[in-house]
């Protein structure tokens, strides 16, 4: 949701941003978005496409941010961390309260209406902070 919602309050704010989503564990790798995902996205008008794959060494190269849902993801990123890595890897809600996206799955749907406006407050703070520093343009993971 993470993704499909930064991709989209990008585009609505007219910022040219690559994103992308990965786990840090190969879990869900090659499933599809749950469909309470879809369907809280699809309620809001947020386009939402992706595949589950797994972070790789060559996404700290490639993506000037990776940010992490909660603390344990953000700890298992840092870990994977190569040396020459040059992305910048932050906790999502770093950018406004510092708390952790909750993960909605074992919940009813209002935790996923919950991660949507997580996912929505920290993607136009974190637009404000990044575009903000840098030209129209951002790399995000």
């Amino acid at each position: 949701m993470g993704e499909a919602v930064l991709r989209h309050v990008a585009k609505e704010r007219g910022v040219d941003l690559e994103v992308d989503s990965a786990g840090t564990a190969a879990y869900h790798t090659g499933e599809e978005p749950d469909e309470r995902t879809v369907a809280t996205c699809r309620k809001y008008n947020v386009a939402i496409n992706h595949e589950a794959r797994q972070v790789t060494q060559e996404d700290f190269r490639k993506f000037d941010y990776i940010l992490a849902s909660d603390e344990a993801n953000l700890r298992n990123l840092n870990n994977m961390k190569p040396r020459n890595a040059t992305a910048t890897v932050k906790l999502f809600g770093s950018f406004d309260d510092n708390r952790p996206i909750g993960d909605p799955y074992y919940g009813g749907i209002s935790g996923f209406e919950q991660c949507y406006r997580q996912c929505v407050r920290y993607s136009n703070k974190f637009l404000d902070e990044v575009v903000g520093k840098e030209d129209s343009s951002a790399s995000n993971l």
